[in-house]
């Protein structure tokens, strides 16, 4: 898989220590939350936004939250392969910043989900966002470096693709 783009700046053990440094806030972050909640807990922060302990046995929005304990272990999975591949994609593209940005963040968030899913069974999300009448399911940080990451993927195509026309 080539990539277009500049090489200058960063290296892997830079990439790779922003995804531990996501992971460690991630998991910094759940431990606070699982020390002074019990399940479905919460504190009422803004009109649009509470901190609540809610335990996440699927993936993304609970898909598959309702199977039969499979998918735990699927899920787990999925993340270590998608972790080495990550890796990978991070030592053959170290310096584009800002694929590697992305990847790292979804490095950081995929391996704190992971841990979860090791040590608990399941997700451990916290921060629940609701705007008038509408409720977004809870998610933790590991789930937004994911998102960021995301989104930083698309932005980065968008801009290679500018790059060649």
């Amino acid at each position: 898989m080539a990539r277009g783009g500049k090489s200058g700046g960063g290296g892997l053990l830079q990439w790779l220590g922003l995804a531990l440094i996501v992971l460690l806030v991630d998991q910094f972050t759940k431990v606070l939350v699982v020390g002074y909640y019990h399940p479905g807990e919460g504190t009422y922060v803004t009109s649009f936004f509470n901190l609540v302990r809610v335990h996440n046995s699927g993936a993304a929005f609970s898909f598959l939250a309702g199977a039969s304990g499979w998918q735990r272990w699927f899920f787990t999975v999925l993340g270590i392969v998608a972790g080495a591949v990550i890796v990978w994609m991070l030592k053959t593209h170290p310096g584009q910043r800002l694929f590697s940005f992305a990847m790292a963040c979804i490095l950081g968030g995929a391996l704190g989900n992971v841990i979860d899913r090791l040590l608990y069974g399941y997700v451990v999300d916290f921060l629940d966002f609701h705007w008038l009448g509408m409720h977004f399911p809870a998610f933790n940080i590991a789930d937004s470096a994911i998102t960021v990451g995301a989104v930083c993927l698309v932005l980065d195509e968008l801009l290679r693709v500018r790059r060649t026309h």
